[in-house]
């Protein structure tokens, strides 16, 4: 990430690590205390309290740094941001929920400030974490051309698929450090918090439609993707298909699930054909992690969405940058499903691959 902008955001999920990120930055520049000035808009002493002001009084006494979590808590923010970017030279970081509306806020940012979308864990950074060493990064082009080469390289420094089973159940948020036995409720606020008082601030639903939002996570948690339907969906949530439309825009934008549009080209604007939760622990403390095949393949649309567009199509599962074709599924499958059986199968379950069949695992190694 280049912090090398005057006005820089980061968004992401709840839990993903935003705060630290701006935090390690400030201990980086090795600036005096009196020098970096760190809030949080969702903390009691905020409330009614102007950014610019706050700002403007920082900067009088010396102030370089500003640092600022929660902005989507912040009343008039974008047009708060901008007045202190164009009056005040400080540099300042933003951070929000990943549903915040830079480029349709009143005040004209897109110009000004370069936002960053921060992703959950990578099963590469997860692996980090776990074995206290630096793994290398790879593009698509090549784990899909040097596959064979690059797990047989992995292998060496540790066993992917010990790893793999215990990233699907806790290894998408950080803090999962703190405590695997206080992850799945801490977890579980993440969900609540980003609908109950992200989502409902930053679109304005009524609270009493909360619950509802919650049932949709549910059903997409305990149901397989191709048993799912609009109507089976709209009738259990109680909710019309507009409203329903609506609300699953919003859990995308607010990271809790994932809507891969069908289609290749200008055909994928049209309905959403699949429906995953946003990352594998989520199925983990909705349901259980029973839903094997919908596990896999929102871990496969977590690892590949964050720099790649993602389609649903009947070539395969899932069309990759209107180019590559995959299925994903477990050790067992096959490349029949793929159109001619061209294209690619990612494969749970084995450490190797061979020819088209490509590793699950190895897909989270992108970033």
């Amino acid at each position: 990430m280049d912090f090398n902008a005057r006005l820089l955001g980061i968004k992401g999920a709840r839990g993903a690590g935003k705060s630290t990120i701006l935090l390690q930055y400030a201990k980086s520049l090795n600036l005096a205390a009196t020098q970096v000035l760190y809030v949080t808009c969702d903390h009691p002493a905020m409330v009614g309290v102007s950014l610019y002001d706050l700002a403007e009084a920082f900067y009088a006494r010396g102030g370089r740094l500003l640092l600022v979590d929660e902005i989507h808590k912040a009343d008039n923010f974008s047009q708060e941001l901008k007045a202190v970017y164009d009056v005040f030279d400080l540099q300042l970081l933003f951070s929000g929920s990943s549903a915040l509306q830079i480029e349709h806020a009143s005040a004209d940012l897109s110009r000004r400030a370069v936002v960053h979308r921060l992703g959950v864990l990578s099963f590469r950074e997860f692996c980090e974490l776990e074995l206290g060493q630096t793994l290398p990064s790879f593009s698509l082009a090549e784990v899909l051309s040097l596959h064979e080469d690059i797990a047989a390289q992995l292998l060496q420094h540790f066993r992917p698929l010990e790893q793999f089973a215990k990233y699907l159940r806790y290894g998408c948020y950080p803090f999962y450090q703190e405590s695997l036995a206080d992850y799945p409720s801490k977890l579980l606020e993440v969900v609540n918090l980003t609908i109950d008082s992200d989502l409902s601030r930053i679109y304005r639903i009524d609270p009493s439609k909360l619950d509802k939002l919650k049932k949709i996570l549910y059903m997409l948690c305990s149901t397989h993707p191709y048993e799912l339907n609009v109507s089976k969906l709209s009738a259990a949530a109680g909710v019309s298909w507009p409203t329903l439309q609506k609300y699953l825009q919003h859990m995308d934008a607010g990271s809790l699930i994932h809507v891969v549009r069908g289609g290749v080209g200008m055909r994928a604007v049209n309905k959403p054909d699949k429906l995953l939760l946003d990352n594998p622990n989520l199925f983990q403390v909705l349901c259980g992690g029973s839903n094997l095949d919908s596990v896999r393949e929102s871990f496969f649309v977590s690892q590949l969405g964050l720099k790649h567009q993602v389609h649903y199509h009947d070539r395969g599962d899932f069309v990759v940058d209107d180019e590559w074709a995959f299925e994903v599924g477990g050790a067992s499958k096959t490349s029949a499903q793929l159109q001619g059986g061209k294209g690619f199968v990612a494969a749970d379950d084995i450490e190797v691959g061979f020819e088209n069949k490509i590793p699950l695992w190895l897909f989270g190694f992108l970033y």
